[in-house]
């Protein structure tokens, strides 16, 4: 059964910093495309980053040059380093794979950027 449990939200003022991470048991990390997301309050689920099984990385315009994603294929998983956050990067952060799969869904890891 995969599991995937994200960790390491919290509060953080306007221009600091957060690493989320993503744990992952079962066999899908290894093998699959990992993708970080986030729902803001009253908005869709959008994803932000995502890194392939060789560490290739794409990210959304909103997060290019401040965000890094990372994974260690040994420990399952996967990291969102994010650097210079603003308020409009306040959401719940959620990861999964690329493309998502709806039973892969976990409680996610609350974001409040703020001062």
């Amino acid at each position: 059964q995969v599991q995937l449990v994200e960790s390491g939200g919290g509060l953080v003022q306007p221009g600091g910093s957060l690493r989320l991470s993503c744990a992952a048991s079962g066999s899908i990390f290894s093998i699959n495309a990992m993708g970080w997301y986030r729902q803001a309050p009253g908005e869709q689920r959008e994803l932000v980053a995502h890194i392939t099984s060789s560490g290739y990385t794409v990210y959304a315009n909103s997060v290019k040059g401040r965000f890094t994603v990372s994974r260690d294929n040994a420990k399952r998983t996967m990291y969102l380093q994010m650097n210079s956050l603003r308020p409009e990067d306040t959401a719940v952060y959620y990861c999964n794979t690329l493309p998502s799969r709806e039973e892969y869904w976990g409680k996610g890891t609350l974001v409040t950027v703020s001062s």
